[in-house]
């Protein structure tokens, strides 16, 4: 049985997300589509349709969720870190 484009899509999307540990930003730019799309497929949809994988795709997306800060936290320090190698560069 083949399934409609926007379940067999959900599944993709959340077996990609737990093949590769990701987050739903990383995701859709892989797939060229929103962040929306990504996270009302693998949340709303694949509930319905895979509950086994919803379950282990909602555990990585729970663990992206509580590291964000950091992840952040580390991207401001690598912006500072440039300019300043930047500004030593010119100096």
């Amino acid at each position: 049985m083949e399934l409609p484009n926007g379940q067999e899509r959900a599944i993709i999307l959340g077996e990609y997300i737990l093949k590769n540990n990701t987050t739903v930003r990383n995701t859709a730019k892989q797939f060229g589509i929103s962040k929306s799309t990504v996270h009302k497929d693998v949340s709303e949809k694949l509930k319905n349709i895979h509950p086994h994988l919803y379950k282990l795709v909602k555990e990585v997306l729970e663990k992206n969720k509580r590291e964000r800060h950091i992840r952040g936290g580390l991207a401001t320090k690598h912006k500072y870190e440039e300019m300043r190698l930047e500004a030593f560069n010119k100096a």
